[in-house]
């Protein structure tokens, strides 16, 4: 198969599984429901993901750059922090319904876990000189307010929710 279909394959995957959950509980989708929206066997389900956590992580490691700061960009002031954040604020605003799903089912552990994860292993190589600590700062701080935000719908202007983190981000 080539990579192309199997990337089809999998977006078809990732789609039924939220498209389900936004008419089921979570716990209540089996794979077998997932497969069949997706037009897909279990088989093939099962080819490309081993559970439906799976599928979540999967969704998140195809937008990587776009849902953490590890976009390559260095910045080097205040102007350009805003930058880059305002980036991902307005990434995260476009794509917020994945989100919503994840928190009504209680699973917005694994976004934190993705942010985690990502975030230390960009200041593995990129600030090898940082505290260890420091990425899971960022993490938790860009996972806190972010779902803060979805309960909100996301109402808050992005430019000062920008500020606001940039600026604790200064402070420490």
């Amino acid at each position: 198969m080539a990579i192309a279909q199997e990337e089809y394959t999998r977006h078809y995957i990732v789609q039924a599984l939220f498209k389900l959950m936004s008419a089921y509980e979570y716990e209540k989708i089996g794979v077998t429901d997932i497969a069949r929206k997706a037009g897909v066997g279990r088989a093939t389900f099962y080819r490309y993901f081993k559970s439906k956590e799976a599928v979540i992580v999967y969704y998140f490691e195809h937008h990587r750059r776009e849902f953490v700061f590890g976009q390559h960009i260095y910045p080097r002031c205040r102007d350009d922090y805003i930058q880059v954040v305002t980036k991902v604020l307005t990434v995260f605003k476009e794509n917020k319904e994945p989100f919503k799903l994840l928190q009504r089912a209680h699973l917005s552990d694994i976004y934190l876990d993705f942010l985690n994860a990502h975030f230390a292993e960009t200041f593995a190589s990129e600030h090898p000189d940082k505290s260890p600590y420091l990425p899971y700062l960022y993490a938790g701080m860009l996972f806190n307010i972010s779902m803060r935000w979805l309960k909100d719908d996301c109402a808050e202007e992005i430019p000062s929710l920008a500020a606001l983190i940039v600026d604790a981000i200064y402070a420490q």
